[in-house]
């Protein structure tokens, strides 16, 4: 395979020769360089693809709508949102929209760290062996078939050996091309057994107590076997960043007594937080400005959720000394078992001179690993790549809603949005990364009828995918609620998660192949298409 590369500093006056190796299938650029600031890092090589031939590009991060595309489509951006929404709320800071321009171009589609070609059963698959140097972007032009790759390293400063690319590539079934990746990178998953449980988020919300918690957790035992998950996600703390209470009005006596409940039916206590951010109303923002990113002399904002939300600085001391607080408290003083880590992706939405965005992602995933010792990690909100083998599990799409897509006008907003439609998609496309970066957390599913807009078939659907293709089985419904005929369907999916799957067809809608007691089965999905 010809690769053409070229690597220059940030003021395009040096440009740099170096070694370029072909291992097996793993192709390694390494340059030897003087102290210099890094520019522009790509390589370019033709791929030329058949008319019908599927391309799929990994998004940013968990929640980024990661599609198969055709040569005609292309990648989306937030052309179509005005200028004074962008500015309001934020939606250009839930991706790579503030470090990645997008051409709008019919036929030009992108990504992070792995890409493929698919060509019926055949796939080829382009990814990165190693992020630490920037994160990896493919960008492939159907027009040209060209593939440029490049490294998002800008003004990371460098000297001695630079790794330009670590690449690999192969061509074979599904199975094939991933495990050889897999086996590329030694990477081993923590663990692979399925997580089975509850979640209190999409039906209560934010809008949680001890009595509604209470009364969920009263209900389990109908469907509920030994260590299960049972999770309070957010909505239990005063205001987000503020881990070290709780909001007294909704938990008068906190968090330990329910933890201890939770044990007592033999199930894991989960609880949600987002370490690494905080809203603007909360006492942590308010008190302590210096311990906040700042970028152009303004703290980085995320977004609008809650007050709006912005990122703390890792690099910061008492960051780091508040955080060892907040989980000595979760985990040795309130007694949880896992952690739900969520919007991580406000660790690292800039690198600095002595490393990439991606380098101080991964950092960012390590000190959580180091502090979690004995406990598991569900991450959510986070790119991908920099979490392989840090996390037990892991959401690999964005949030489900209560109905199918959303408003119309919500589906012109960035890739990141809220859409059962889109989380079906992404538990379909990143389903190779079940059981060898991690487990996969596709989010929830439902059976309940009351504060629902999905139709029975919509529900069925995205239950029996999740039970087929993820890592992580959780329902926000209350199974004190369920009826004789709820409890069957649930067993009913939750024997289908055990499920061996064989063969996975996207060309037209999904059909999925497994084996279960003993016979081999064909379901069809045409969900995506609704």
């Amino acid at each position: 395979m010809q690769v053409q590369w070229l690597i220059e500093s940030v003021d395009q006056k040096i440009k740099l020769q170096g070694n370029e190796s072909w291992q097996d299938d793993a192709l390694h650029i390494h340059v030897t360089t003087a102290q210099m600031i890094l520019g522009n890092v790509e390589a370019k090589l033709s791929v030329s693809i058949a008319k019908d031939e599927k391309i799929f590009m990994n998004g940013y991060q968990t929640w980024t709508y990661s599609p198969e595309l055709t040569r005609y489509d292309h990648t989306h951006g937030l052309n179509r949102v005005p200028k004074s929404l962008l500015r309001k709320y934020g939606f250009d800071r839930y991706g790579d929209y503030h470090f990645v321009d997008y051409p709008q171009k019919k036929g030009i589609t992108h990504g992070e760290s792995w890409c493929y070609f698919r060509d019926g059963k055949k796939f080829r698959l382009f990814a990165s062996l190693d992020e630490d140097p920037g994160y990896t972007l493919f960008w492939y032009d159907a027009n040209k078939a060209e593939l440029t790759i490049q490294r998002d390293c800008k003004d990371v400063q460098t000297s001695g050996v630079f790794h330009a690319f670590d690449l690999f590539y192969a061509e074979g079934s599904e199975e094939e091309v991933f495990q050889a990746w897999f086996d590329a990178m030694t990477l081993k998953p923590l663990t692979t057994k399925k997580l089975f449980g509850y979640s209190s988020w999409y039906n209560h919300y934010q809008n949680i107590n001890e009595e509604k918690i209470r009364f969920d957790l009263s209900g389990c035992d109908k469907v509920f076997q030994p260590n299960d998950l049972f999770q309070i996600d957010d909505g239990w703390e005063p205001f987000v960043g503020d881990w070290l209470e709780t909001d007294v009005v909704k938990f008068p006596n906190g968090l330990k007594v329910l933890v201890d409940e939770v044990h007592a039916k033999g199930y894991k206590a989960g609880l949600w937080l987002a370490p690494f951010v905080a809203e603007e109303k909360s006492s942590l923002y308010q008190n302590h400005p210096d311990w906040f990113l700042h970028h152009h002399g303004k703290p980085w904002c995320l977004g609008a959720n809650w007050s709006g939300f912005y990122s703390l600085d890792i690099d910061h001391p008492d960051v780091i000394a508040y955080l060892k607080q907040v989980f000595y408290q979760v985990y040795d003083v309130w007694g949880f078992d896992l952690v739900k880590l969520d919007f991580l992706y406000g660790a690292a939405p800039f690198g600095n001179v002595s490393e990439s965005r991606a380098k101080r992602m991964k950092r960012a995933l390590e000190f959580l690993r180091d502090i979690s010792k004995g406990k598991e990690i569900l991450a959510c909100g986070v790119p991908l790549m920099p979490s392989f083998g840090l996390v037990e599990y892991c959401r690999i799409g964005c949030d489900v809603g209560l109905d199918w897509d959303d408003a119309f006008y919500m589906r012109l907003l960035h890739r990141e949005r809220i859409s059962t439609k889109n989380a079906i998609v992404n538990t379909v496309n990143r389903r190779q990364l079940n059981k060898h970066a991690f487990m996969n957390d596709p989010d929830v599913f439902f059976i309940r009828t009351e504060n629902i807009h999905l139709s029975d078939k919509q529900k069925d659907d995205l239950a029996r995918i999740q039970a087929l293709l993820g890592g992580v089985f959780l329902t926000s419904d209350s199974p004190a609620n369920y009826t004789d005929e709820m409890v069957k369907k649930y067993r009913e999916y939750r024997k289908l998660a055990s499920a061996l799957v064989t063969y996975v067809n996207t060309d037209a809608g999904i059909t999925i192949e497994y084996a279960l007691d003993g016979q081999t089965k064909v379901v069809h999905f045409d969900c995506t298409n609704r």
